[in-house]
């Protein structure tokens, strides 16, 4: 890449350039999905520009939270109307590449955050053997904010956000086919439905895992139909929520106790018995948490059930 192109990469993208009017203008009841898309896509365009200055910097790991966030509403929308808008498929193969760059930034904050807490009321030497045993997290998460700040400098990155930019700009075909508004939350409810169903008595965390992807699924398509259904649908989104925090608190658990375990093991032949004592505590905590959200999922996706039965009818 040339001095010429990195220099035009890094100049900041405005709204204006992009041809965005600075502030969307709302879908109503009266209009259809494929305009509720593009007002999504539109909101949620300007959030990731919004955000984009502080990802770059890393000064506040919020900012690069709500840009994630984003890129997944974006992709969320794109999923519930497939075909809603030019090239859809495209633009969510776009985003997830994007997704791809921001997540493992993202995902290592939180990790370094997470353990760090946890040994804060260690005694000072077990701080230090924490921190030595973070070191390895720290060095890849710089790794993968390099791999990010490349993302976000690059000509494809540039493209997505143009592409995007067009997608909500649009023309809508009076003539393709309208689900109704509500249809956007009824297919991810009963994805997600069947989903719990098929579990086992005591499901692996990996399908508890992809419990939460459905529900944030379902949350996500609800928020967007939401504004328009008035308060049929708030209940929804709030017992969605809930399962997404106690399903991403199981998560965050067998992900610390995995990568305590991996950093332990890249130690190598020569035993630090301090480390891996200490690497231990972290790991029966995360244990037990672990074990402890594997009892409340139950009873949050309960109460979704019976939000979606009475908003969805």
């Amino acid at each position: 890449m040339s001095p010429r192109t990195i220099a035009a990469a890094r100049r900041p993208v405005t709204p204006e350039r992009l041809g965005l009017a600075p502030l969307p203008v709302p879908a109503t009841a009266k209009d259809p999905v494929a305009r509720h898309v593009r007002a999504a896509l539109h909101a949620q365009t300007l959030a990731m520009l919004h955000y984009e200055p502080g990802t770059r910097t890393g000064e506040d790991p919020e900012d690069l939270h709500q840009m994630r966030v984003a890129l997944r509403r974006l992709r969320a929308v794109l999923k519930s109307a497939p075909g809603s808008v030019p090239d859809c498929d495209r633009l969510r193969t776009e985003l997830g590449w994007l997704g791809g760059a921001l997540g493992p930034v993202r995902d290592l904050d939180v990790l370094i955050d997470r353990l760090r807490a946890e040994a804060d009321d260690f005694p000072e030497d077990e701080r230090a053997v924490a921190a030595t045993l973070l070191d390895g997290l720290v060095a890849e998460r710089l790794a993968a904010r390099e791999r990010l700040t490349a993302a976000l400098n690059s000509p494809r990155y540039r493209t997505l956000l143009t592409h995007l930019a067009q997608a909500a700009n649009s023309e809508i075909d009076p003539d393709a086919p309208q689900p109704e508004l509500l249809d956007l939350v009824r297919a991810p409810y009963r994805k997600l439905r069947r989903a719990v169903q098929a579990l086992p008595a005591d499901p692996p965390d990996e399908q508890l895992h992809r419990l939460r992807i459905l529900g944030k699924r379902l949350r996500y398509a609800a928020e967007l139909v939401r504004p328009i259904t008035g308060k049929r649908l708030k209940e929804l989104v709030r017992a969605s929520k809930e399962l997404q925090e106690v399903l991403g608190e199981h998560q965050d658990a067998c992900v610390a106790e995995q990568e305590v375990r991996r950093l332990v093991a890249a130690q190598g032949d020569v035993v630090d018995w301090d480390l891996v004592f200490v690497a231990g505590r972290l790991v029966e905590r995360e244990h037990v948490r672990r074990l402890a959200t594997r009892d409340l999922w139950q009873a949050a996706w309960l109460a979704v059930d019976r939000q979606g039965k009475a908003a969805l009818r």
